[in-house]
């Protein structure tokens, strides 16, 4: 998979800007669609600067949509994307019983709350992310919908990293 550098992306019409950037937001158009609309960007970290930026003055629907896009923790590897697929391949066998629990918190979840849970996953065991689900179930609403944001932004910036061969922790993603 390959997106383009920083100019050719900056140069690219909204709906062309979107469609490169989608595999690292797992789609959300209207998401992206503002974000076409906050370039010219002078750096990836510019790009992921701008996102945060955008995501704190999104409507909550907007948010809603980015959270939505991403699939369940624990989901059936078939219904995911390649880049989600590969994130939750660590320990995606788990046991039946790691499957169903992760399964009700993700329903009593989005109960709850009224989107998906999005938490940064890659490498981490699915033993690790049921605490992290327990503790947000803690969390007020607003503050559980910008966590889940933050880390979804988080996510595709981190994929970005991985597609431009950039290692973890270094900001300098832009070429």
């Amino acid at each position: 998979m390959e997106i383009p550098e920083r100019d050719a992306l900056n140069a690219l019409p909204a709906e062309a800007f979107a469609a490169a950037l989608a595999p690292l937001f797992e789609g959300a158009p209207r998401f992206l669609g503002r974000l076409a609309s906050a370039r010219p960007f002078d750096s990836d970290e510019a790009l992921f600067e701008a996102a945060r930026e955008v995501s704190a003055a999104a409507p909550e629907d907007v948010l809603v949509e980015l959270l939505d896009a991403h699939p369940r923790i624990g989901a059936d590897p078939a219904a995911m994307s390649d880049l989600s697929r590969a994130e939750q391949a660590d320990d995606a066998g788990g046991d039946e019983a790691q499957s169903q629990e992760l399964s009700d918190l993700n329903d009593i979840y989005e109960r709850r709350f009224g989107f998906r849970y999005v938490v940064f996953v890659s490498g981490r065991p699915r033993a690790e992310i049921v605490p992290l689900m327990e503790i947000a179930f803690r969390n007020e609403r607003d503050a559980e919908l910008r966590r889940g944001v933050a880390d979804a932004i988080y996510i595709a910036a981190d994929r970005l990293r991985s597609i431009r061969g950039v290692p973890p922790g270094d900001a300098e993603a832009d070429s």
